[in-house]
């Protein structure tokens, strides 16, 4: 009998877990491990190699443990993006911490770049988010042998399941990291030259699926195809099905990252980013994204930071237990601005506290600004397409809190669709795989075995005024540090 399963494998910012998926989309099994993240000084983020690794691995090992892993057609990758790991070629032991993508230590070497020139070359501009910087910071700071080796997550995971025999990055992820060439879809010497990283660091670029390599049978227990690798938001977009220009989705995770197919040609925007949504069958299709770094982060912030709720979970009965906001907005600028402000010094705020002000108030105020974060990238989307979006495609964690769903499609003035099955990104990782496994025939027989979706309809609320003023605060957020 052929293969009945597709593994994924999602390297995620706050978790690693695996799913196992059969030929109909279905579960048959899967694992979760937490993953600490440590903030050593003010703007630093990192997190360790070696439990990113243990993570992916030991999840794929649980998941699998009740199956043969020869019945297992292929391996699909999905990860956080942007997070840089330098590792010993030779041992294959990391030689630094992992620097996560909301780290913001290269802020002031980014603010002198020339960021209208990093956007023509790579559709990106000048900032910390991104993974070049990031390693130039390392090459400064640590004392490299000539054997160390770079990479974002997937080079990582890849590097591991394979027993190091695979040095590789897919075009999805290559795109993250300011020097790749969106023209050329290659690595652009120049831009190696300007952040002062050699091309013999970097992994070699791969089509998004195809043939990564296999695993080393110690690892996994048998040499399963690793057929795709592919970030975390563009498999989120393969995953809802957004094969057509035009197609968005939004994912509340981490952070919130809202990403529309736009076709085959290179999209241009001043406030938005233009990257690789995946490289298949030897054609590029791209995306245009807003990013927004804090959404579900400041809930857990909420609660590990401030003690205001005792789970995610616990932030709706909080929203709904009050009228409205009270007049109370947040700018979640916990991690300065991403999207379209690009301003890694604004900071965090609530405005319009009173002594009415409650802990409800506070909480509703945090999911409020989710929402409005989102229809403002709605907004420059539509702006830079020329077209408005039919319908948002809403994925990820915070998409289980029923009030943070409803007020985005007052806010948004569209229908928001939930997929029934809430990981979306590991299965566009899992979808990609199967596809080059032969699996499925095509993205469309794929799409077809996803499930039931539910419609959040907007109920006519005006919520302008509110918008305007969130608007106000999140001004107010950058001229703080000012």
């Amino acid at each position: 009998m052929p293969p009945r399963y597709v593994l994924a494998i999602d390297a995620g910012t706050t978790g690693n877990r695996a799913i196992l998926f059969d030929r109909d989309m279905r579960v048959a099994a899967r694992a979760y491990r937490e993953l600490p993240v440590s903030f050593p000084h003010p703007g630093w983020v990192e997190q360790d190699p070696e439990a990113i690794r243990d993570g992916c691995l030991e999840a794929a090992r649980e998941t699998l443990s009740g199956v043969d892993p020869r019945d297992v057609a292929a391996i699909g990758i999905a990860n956080q993006r942007e997070t840089v790991i330098v590792w010993d070629s030779e041992t294959g032991k990391p030689l630094c911490p992992a620097i996560v993508w909301q780290d913001r230590r290269t802020a002031e070497f980014c603010r002198g770049l020339d960021s209208a020139f990093l956007r023509r070359r790579t559709g990106l501009p000048a900032d910390p988010y991104f993974s070049a910087s990031k390693l130039r910071w390392i090459r400064e700071h640590v004392a490299l042998p000539g054997s160390a080796i770079a990479g974002t997550v997937d080079s990582w995971v890849l590097w591991n399941l394979t027993g190091g025999r695979r040095h590789a990055t897919d075009a999805s992820n290559a795109s993250r990291t300011l020097l790749f060439d969106l023209r050329t879809g290659a690595w652009d010497p120049e831009l190696c030259a300007l952040f002062d990283v050699p091309r013999s660091m970097l992994p070699e670029i791969t089509p998004t699926g195809g043939d990564l390599g296999a695993c080393d049978p110690a690892v996994l227990g048998a040499p399963i195809p690793v057929a795709a690798a592919v970030g975390d938001q563009q498999a989120a977009l393969f995953g809802q099905g957004c094969f057509r220009a035009g197609d968005a989705k939004a994912t509340f995770g981490t952070g919130l990252f809202l990403v529309c197919n736009a076709g085959g040609e290179i999209p241009a925007s001043d406030a938005l980013l233009s990257t690789v949504a995946w490289r298949l069958g030897g054609e590029t299709t791209y995306a245009l994204e807003g990013s927004a770094f804090v959404a579900g982060a400041a809930v857990q912030w909420l609660r590990d930071g401030l003690g205001l709720i005792a789970s995610a979970d616990d932030s709706e009965a909080a929203a709904e237990s009050v009228a409205d906001n009270g007049g109370v907005y947040f700018a979640p600028a916990l991690s300065g601005l991403g999207s379209p402000y690009w301003d890694a010094a604004a900071r965090g705020l609530f405005i319009g506290l009173t002594r009415g002000t409650t802990r409800a108030h506070l909480v509703r105020a945090v999911l409020e600004a989710i929402a409005y974060q989102t229809r403002q990238l709605v907004e420059l989307l539509g702006a830079a397409l020329g077209v408005s979006i039919p319908e948002l495609r809403a994925d990820g964690g915070a998409t289980g809190n029923g009030f943070l769903m409803r007020h985005l499609a007052d806010v948004i003035g569209l229908r928001v669709v939930r997929p029934e099955m809430a990981e979306l990104t590991a299965a566009g990782a899992a979808g990609i795989a199967g596809i080059a496994a032969g699996i499925w025939r095509s993205p469309e027989d794929f799409a077809d075995r996803l499930g039931a979706r539910r419609v959040f309809a907007p109920s006519g609320a005006a919520r302008d005024a509110e918008y305007g003023r969130w608007k106000e605060a999140v001004e107010r957020s950058r001229s703080w540090a000012s």
